[in-house]
């Protein structure tokens, strides 16, 4: 099943921070593939390489 979760956090290229909010959101089935879609998004959304490493250690939440 296919749900909607909402992050709204930083983001931290290698390991430093580069935005403090980010709000986003996606469908996906887990939130392990509903984080790796974000940031496969924020990538692309800020033309970062796909080797570029982006992490977002925010709490991912899911909407009810």
């Amino acid at each position: 099943m296919v749900e909607k979760y909402i992050y709204n956090g930083p983001v931290m290229k290698f390991d430093t921070c580069i935005q403090n909010r980010w709000p986003a959101e996606t469908y996906a089935p887990s939130a392990a593939k509903a984080r790796s879609n974000l940031v496969y998004r924020f990538k692309k959304e800020n033309g970062l390489a796909n080797s570029a490493k982006i992490t977002l250690p925010g709490e991912l939440k899911l909407a009810s």
